[in-house]
């Protein structure tokens, strides 16, 4: 199956229904709530930080999200068109070597729950709203505030780049030409969030979770039974995926790889200005600890998604664009009214955390790297769309393989802060200055080894004999943390520079 269809009406139909419906209640949360805005977007000033209180509304909700609420967000910027097209797609392509997406989101829940409650309260006493805000009050380094803010804001463009490639997708598959269905991602995407800041997303996340779960429920049921089970679907995928690459059972040299891709995936995870954004617009502390407890139902769904993937051979889907394997298999399926249904799940899934993404960006921004003066509900708002510019440019042209590899590659940049950001709200006795060399050299080398690779994230490491090929971010990282442990100890020897006290 190749090429665009032709439109199909009543697809088309309840795609708009129900897509557009989310839009709505996104973009009209905040005239309703009457609480964001003012004239110019400004408002008095915030009790902590100085950031105004309209500002804080529009890029924090206020901090007042509680348990419920709470998990609906940080599930809805966690699980994204990363999970429902490119996990699938890679699957497709790859074979179980697809699946190093679960247990990655296994490691992470127990880090959610030792750190972020510590990064919380630092953020909640210092009225920080993002991890430069917290870098800066931890080190009084403005240089490692720069680095932790542009690193999350390099980050984040490829990651909004694969979800404006999500609803792309789906919309190409509805029968729209890819370029008009990029400008429809885009429109709809900086219309939701200039309107509804995060109020937007933290609205209509939960209605992103239900149709995403009838979805998942309908496709994880109905298309074995019509494939003639999960046996017989297995089967077909294991002729079919040596030729692509894979097998169901990882191979010896994808072991390592695999591993190291998850370790490095976790560790990144919740370094990302958007899953920052959504923990620390909790309530308190607690509320983290109980979404840490409960999220990894979220993992179920991931697994169950990721076999997609094997369903698609099973239902003789054969395309060399793996982004179109899902909504092909759902066209191959499903009667059309499902189809517009699952594919209006699949751009809310993007549209939602794109959202988070593009405001956590527009915080980094406002916050730490423009002068003072600019903490407004409108600058926070023209930085956002500017933002959400830089990941179109991503789409447009960063030529990356799989679209999984956008995600990957943002993680290479922002893993370089995971040394000032989390161990830095420790007892380590870091400086700034090592922790920035250890920033730049960490930054340089992972970018340099993805773009040595063709933007792919993992590289080949060899031991005499021996070789291996490694997630490019747990390299950089390891370089990252020599610098910074060789230079404290000399500082320390020599009676340098002490590291600022929490």
């Amino acid at each position: 199956m190749s090429g665009i269809p032709a439109p199909d009406g009543i697809a088309l139909t309840v795609f708009i229904l129900f897509f557009g419906l989310t839009i709505i209640l996104g973009s009209t949360v905040a005239l309703w709530r009457g609480r964001i805005g003012g004239k110019g977007g400004k408002s008095p000033p915030a009790a902590h930080g100085g950031h105004g209180e309209g500002a804080e509304d529009w890029g924090l909700g206020g901090r007042q999200f509680g348990a419920w609420i709470t998990w609906f967000l940080v599930g809805g910027d966690f699980y994204t068109a990363y999970t429902v097209i490119a996990v699938p797609a890679l699957v497709y392509a790859q074979g179980g070597f697809g699946f190093f997406a679960l247990p990655y989101t296994i490691i992470v829940y127990p880090f959610i729950f030792m750190v972020m409650p510590k990064l919380w309260k630092v953020a909640q006493a210092g009225g920080y709203a993002t991890a430069a805000d917290i870098v800066r009050g931890r080190f009084g380094s403005r240089g490692l505030e720069l680095a932790c803010a542009i690193s999350g804001l390099v980050a984040v463009m490829p990651y909004i780049a694969l979800q404006l490639i999500g609803i792309r997708t789906v919309v190409e598959a509805l029968g729209l030409p890819g370029n008009i269905s990029l400008v429809i991602a885009f429109i709809s995407l900086a219309a939701y969030t200039w309107l509804g800041g995060l109020h937007a997303p933290a609205l209509t996340a939960f209605i992103k979770d239900i149709m995403i779960y009838v979805a998942v429920i309908a496709a994880v049921t109905i298309i074995p039974v019509h494939l003639g089970g999960y046996g017989a679907m297995f089967d077909i995928a294991e002729k079919a995926l040596p030729s692509a690459g894979g097998g169901h059972v990882l191979s010896s040299g994808q072991v390592v790889p695999y591993a190291t891709l998850a370790l490095s995936s976790a560790l990144a995870a919740f370094l990302y200005p958007h899953t920052l954004t959504g923990i620390l617009a909790a309530r308190s502390a607690d509320t983290i600890r109980q979404n840490a407890v409960f999220l990894p139902a979220y993992t179920i769904v991931l697994g169950l998604i990721a076999l997609l993937g094997y369903m698609a051979y099973a239902a003789g889907i054969h395309t060399t664009n793996t982004n179109m394997v899902v909504p092909y298999l759902f066209q191959t399926i499903f009667p059309n009214w499902f189809v517009g249904f699952a594919f209006a799940a699949i751009a809310v899934g993007a549209l939602v955390p794109a959202a988070v993404m593009a405001i956590g960006a527009a915080n980094l921004v406002t916050h730490n790297i423009l002068p003072k003066g600019y903490e407004t509900v409108t600058g926070a708002r023209v930085t956002g769309f500017v933002v959400k510019l830089g990941a179109l440019i991503c789409v447009l042209f960063l030529n990356a393989k799989f679209a999984i590899d956008l995600q990957l590659l943002g993680g290479v940049v922002v893993l370089q802060t995971f040394p000032a950001l989390v161990l830095g709200v420790t007892k380590l006795r870091m400086t700034s200055s090592a922790l920035l060399a250890g920033w730049a050299a960490g930054s340089v080398s992972g970018l340099a080894l993805c773009w040595m690779d063709g933007l792919k994230p993992v590289h080949p490491v060899g031991f005499g004999d021996i070789s291996w090929v490694v997630s490019t971010g747990l390299i950089a990282l390891g370089i990252n943390l020599v610098v910074v442990l060789v230079i404290s100890v000399i500082q320390g020897l020599v009676g340098g520079a002490k590291p600022s006290e929490a």
